[in-house]
């Protein structure tokens, strides 16, 4: 159990930018890949980008391409999702997730695969047109 907490959400205009965090008080955090993902009122929790263990290697949905970047800082046990040029339809509530999957095989998962233990509470975003 990682214990994740997200953190950054708030309300930006459309075209914005914000910077969601994932801390973790575990270094084994630094062990797994990091995924975000993201959940509107009645739908499923769909993915947003995933990042490996090590950084080296990235995975995003279609949509977020060229406009949100997924890092992490190991010293911080932290991970990051800058999101630029936000659109309405961007907004959701954001949780991050850790998994030992790598971000590819992430992307094609279903949230519910992944322990509810390994997830944070999810911080809102919302984009305003």
């Amino acid at each position: 159990q990682v214990q994740l907490v997200e953190s950054g959400g708030g309300l930006v205009q459309a075209g914005g930018s914000l910077r969601l965090s994932c801390a973790s008080p575990r270094r084994s955090f630094n062990s797994y890949s990091m995924a975000w993902f993201r959940q509107v009122p009645g739908k499923e929790r769909e993915f947003v980008a995933a990042i490996s263990w090590n950084g080296g290697s990235s995975s995003y949905t279609d949509s977020v391409k060229g406009r949100f970047k997924i890092s992490r800082d190991f010293a911080k046990n932290t991970g990051y999702l800058q999101m630029d040029s936000l659109k309405p339809e961007d907004t959701a509530i954001y949780f991050c997730a850790a998994d030992p999957s790598d971000p590819q095989a992430l992307r094609l998962m279903s949230p519910r695969d992944i322990p509810s233990e390994d997830w944070g509470q999810g911080t809102q975003v919302t984009v305003s047109s």
